[in-house]
């Protein structure tokens, strides 16, 4: 099992739950981490521009599915 990078503590997603470059967040200390293995399941901790990125794209996608249902 992998841990957070920040805090150890131990995550709860399998490998084949994740794909590299998915953002995730460790429940113990809040850290956003970002996927950059798989195999093995490997975390470091998220810089700002890698969450800033992750909010821009959730904004696309609303904006995509605003766009769907016209």
């Amino acid at each position: 099992m992998v841990t957070c990078p920040e805090c150890d503590n131990p995550i709860g997603y399998e490998e084949d739950e994740l794909e590299e470059g998915d953002l995730i967040s460790c429940d113990e200390c809040g850290a956003e981490l970002r996927v950059v293995g798989t195999d093995p399941l490997e975390l470091e901790v998220a810089d700002e521009e890698d969450e800033e990125e992750e909010d821009l794209l959730d904004v696309d996608e609303d904006e995509e599915e605003d766009e769907d249902w016209r």
